[in-house]
C-alpha cells in the first residue's frame, strides 16, 4: 500500500485479468480523470496488449509482483470465481485494498475468512455488486425507507440468460464454478437483501441441474423475520426478462433491466398513478463502484461498500449448494 503520509487525491489502481470487466475498468477510470496504475495476467502478451491499450504506467512479468508492488494502493480481481480467495488473501496479507468482482467468494467460510483478515488489517474488503452502487438504487432505498410506500411485503425477481449448451464454457464447467447461483442469482438475491429490513432466515428452493451438475435453473422462496417475502427466479438456457418487482402496501416498484439499471417506475396501488425514477446512467456502472471504492478507502466510508449485505447474500447461496449438494471440485465449505 502507498506508504505516503499524505491523503492521496484518487487512489492507485491495479488490476488482475484483462477480460471484459477489466476493459471496463480501465474505461472507467479514465473517465475519472485518472489512469489504471498497473496490470496483470497470466498469460503476459495479452497484460502487454491491454497496457498498451489504456496507457497502463505498470505491467508485471510475473501476475504475483502485483501483490508486492509498494505503489499499488487497490487490486481489482476480474478473474473466475474459483480464483477469487487466493488472491484475494495475497493481497489482503500485502496490505491492499481488494475489490472482486461477483461472486465475490465460492462461499460463506471463504468470505468469512478474508473479512477477518481485512479488519485486521485494517483495509477495505467489497465485492463489484453492481447494485450496491447505482444511482437509481440509493434513491429507491431512500423512498422505501421513507414510509410514503409503506412496508416491503414481497419482492419478485427474474434473470434468465440464454446459454449454448456448452458444457466446457464458464457458465456450465463446474472446474470453474459454474452454474446460474454465482453467474446471475447473486445479482437476484442482491438485489432483493437491499429492499429488506433484515436477512431472510427461511429458504426454498428447487434446482434443476445441467449435465455438467452446475445449476442451470432455480426457484427460490426467501422470508425473514419481518414477514417480507421474495420469489426468484434464474436460468442459464432461458431468456428472461432481467425484472424486479417490489410491493409494498401502498405502491409497487418495477426495475426492468437490473442490475445496471438506470430507472425505475412506483405505481400507485390505490390509484393507479405511475411515476417515473430516473438517476445516473448505465453506461458509469464501473465508474459508481470505483467512485464509492475510492470514497471508503479515502474517505473511511466503508457502509457505501456493503460488506455486510454480500455476506448475507452469500450466507444464502451457500446454504442453497449445500442443500443441492452442488460442492466444486476442491471447494472446503
Amino acid at each position: 500500500m502507498n506508504t505516503d503520509k499524505t491523503t492521496p487525491a484518487h487512489l492507485n489502481w491495479a488490476v488482475l485479468g484483462t477480460g471484459v470487466i477489466a476493459n471496463e475498468m480501465a474505461a472507467a477510470l479514465k473517465s475519472m480523470g485518472h489512469g489504471l496504475y498497473a496490470v496483470g495476467n497470466r498469460t503476459h502478451e495479452k497484460a502487454v496488449a491491454f497496457a498498451e491499450k489504456y496507457g497502463v504506467e505498470k505491467v508485471y512479468d510475473s501476475f504475483e509482483e502485483m501483490f508486492t508492488d509498494p505503489k499499488v494502493d487497490v487490486i481489482y480481481i476480474t478473474t473466475p470465481h474459483n480464483t477469487h480467495y487466493g488472491f484475494m488473501k495475497k493481497a489482503l496479507e500485502n496490505g491492499k485494498h481488494v475489490l472482486a468482482e461477483k461472486s465475490v467468494t465460492l462461499n460463506s467460510r471463504e468470505l468469512e475468512e478474508m473479512a477477518a483478515l481485512a479488519e485486521k488489517k485494517g483495509l477495505v474488503l467489497a465485492e463489484a455488486m453492481t447494485i450496491w452502487h447505482m444511482p437509481v438504487y440509493k434513491k429507491l432505498w431512500e423512498m422505501a425507507e421513507g414510509g410514503k410506500l409503506g412496508k416491503v411485503q414481497m419482492i419478485t425477481a427474474n434473470f434468465g440468460s440464454f446459454k449454448e449448451y456448452n458444457m466446457s464454457n464458464r457458465f456450465f464447467n463446474m472446474d470453474l464454478a459454474g452454474g446460474a447461483l454465482l453467474d446471475i442469482g447473486v445479482y437476484a438475491i442482491s438485489a432483493v437483501r437491499s429492499f429488506m429490513k433484515s436477512q431472510p432466515d427461511q429458504v426454498l428452493s428447487q434446482m434443476r441441474p445441467a449435465p455438467t451438475g452446475a445449476d442451470e435453473q432455480a426457484s427460490i422462496l426467501l422470508m425473514n423475520k419481518d414477514g417480507q417475502m421474495a420469489a426468484i427466479a434464474l436460468s442459464l438456457h432461458s431468456k428472461q426478462p432481467k425484472r424486479i418487482v417490489i410491493s409494498c402496501e401502498k405502491a409497487y416498484i418495477e426495475i426492468m433491466e437490473y442490475p445496471r439499471a438506470a430507472k425505475a417506475v412506483i405505481v400507485d396501488a390505490e390509484t393507479g398513478a405511475r411515476e417515473e425514477i430516473e438517476a445516473g446512467e448505465t453506461a458509469k456502472a464501473l465508474r459508481y463502484e470505483m467512485e464509492d471504492m475510492e470514497a471508503a478507502v479515502l474517505q473511511g466510508r466503508t457502509e457505501l461498500m456493503k460488506l455486510s449485505h454480500s455476506r448475507d447474500v452469500m450466507a444464502i447461496m451457500t446454504q442453497l449448494r449445500k442443500e443441492w449438494g452442488m460442492k466444486y471440485p476442491g471447494e472446503v465449505w
